[in-house]
């Protein structure tokens, strides 16, 4: 897979990680607890995306590693918030896993990413 093709299939999976993220805590009970953790769910989840975009608009390479970085961090933040949640009930834990578990992918990618362009073997 050349590079243009990797970075159109990360823009897709944060872009489809983003809209899954929203409509998972739109379904979320009205409860004060699920909207203030869903509201700082849907802060991280989005910024990873935003970031991943920001990183392919950048105009250096610091930035870029700057940017991917930040996308790393908001994919780790919504990781804690998913597993705030495994103890609510009244929400689909099955999504609650598959988000889990495409938050630790990026973070994943984005980490292996990072440290490659940092010249690292470890992040």
């Amino acid at each position: 897979m050349d590079n243009k093709d990797y970075k159109k299939q990360l823009l897709e999976r944060v872009i489809k990680f983003g809209r899954d993220s929203i409509k998972f805590v739109d379904s979320l009970p009205n409860r004060r607890s699920c909207w203030v953790i869903g509201d700082q769910y849907l802060r991280s989840s989005t910024s990873v995306g935003a970031n991943v975009v920001e990183a392919q608009a950048s105009s250096s390479r610091r930035d870029f590693i700057n940017f991917l970085t930040h996308g790393l961090k908001s994919a780790n933040e919504s990781k804690y918030w998913l597993i705030l949640f495994a103890d609510i009930k009244d929400i689909s834990q099955i999504e609650r896993q598959r988000l889990l578990k495409e938050a630790d992918e990026l973070a994943k990618i984005l980490g292996s990413s990072t440290a490659t362009l940092k010249g690292q073997n470890k992040f």
